[in-house]
């Protein structure tokens, strides 16, 4: 949770938009318009807190009053991946296949557990409470420590991604402002306060008491995410006129829906 799912916005936290980038095959530009075209908000689909604000079908765009400095950190960040984490990750990915980096992912996502199940329950979502358990407990003994993702291929039983950043969307609280942390990339002022509680329900703060260990295995699992989307940030820089106003503009639209669902 050190760096998260944030570090570089356009191949994390535009991952849901943006992992059907198909880089070099033509139709990267079209998929980067779409991931960047205002999310479709049917009102019917929208929970009754959502429906009693009637006009709320779009997200308002987020205010960026530290525009210079987010625009600095997201130079600092840019090239962080370019020196650091690329050459690590296209290393690791060169001598580890695939399937095994995919289970070291799951293992980091299984252990995360507590974070989903928790905010699911602060937001009132217990079947998806219950799913998670069931998850967890399944991932946990079929699916050897969380390294298979058993409860999905064998029980149909997809993952979540709740945390306490949508939480306090749910619960009506505004992104605020945008800023763009230098290492943790994109969030907002919401989303800020939602990273520092998520962390105590993060088991491996506890399990690693010391904070180089809990860095290292941070870095560890940012490298092994990235070497399973190399492509998609540079795909997302070529396409945007202005990868900063993109990253911006996506990470909001996209934090929004994820509280609206």
């Amino acid at each position: 949770m050190l760096l998260g799912f944030l570090l570089f916005p356009p191949a994390a936290a535009l991952s849901d938009q943006t992992a059907q980038f198909p880089a070099g095959d033509g139709s990267t530009e079209a998929a980067v318009v779409e991931a960047n075209e205002e999310p479709s908000f049917d009102g019917n689909d929208l929970p009754p807190w959502e429906k009693e604000e009637g006009e709320a079908l779009q997200p308002e765009p987020i205010p960026d009053p530290l525009e210079p400095f987010n625009r600095a950190m997201f130079h600092v960040n840019d090239k962080l991946y370019f020196w650091v984490f690329k050459p690590l990750a296209t290393a690791y990915d060169y001598a580890l296949p695939e399937e095994l980096r995919s289970s070291f992912d799951n293992f980091f996502r299984n252990l995360e557990m507590p974070i989903r199940a928790v905010n699911c329950l602060l937001q009132g979502r217990f079947k998806d409470f219950g799913n998670e358990i069931a998850r967890f407990v399944i991932n946990s003994t079929i699916g050897v420590v969380g390294f298979g993702d058993a409860a999905k291929i064998v029980f149909d039983l997809e993952p979540g991604d709740e945390d306490f950043g949508q939480t306090l969307g749910r619960a009506g609280m505004k992104p605020l402002l945008f800023i763009n942390w230098p290492i943790f990339g994109p969030s907002s002022v919401r989303d800020t306060i939602g990273r520092v509680g998520d962390g105590f329900l993060n088991p491996a703060n506890y399990i690693l008491s010391d904070w180089p260990e809990r860095a290292g295995v941070s870095v560890y699992d940012r490298v092994n995410e990235t070497s399973l989307s190399l492509g998609e940030y540079e795909s997302f820089k070529r396409s945007a006129l202005d990868p900063y106003v993109a990253m911006r503009d996506a990470y909001n639209q996209y934090r929004e829906q994820k509280v609206r669902e």
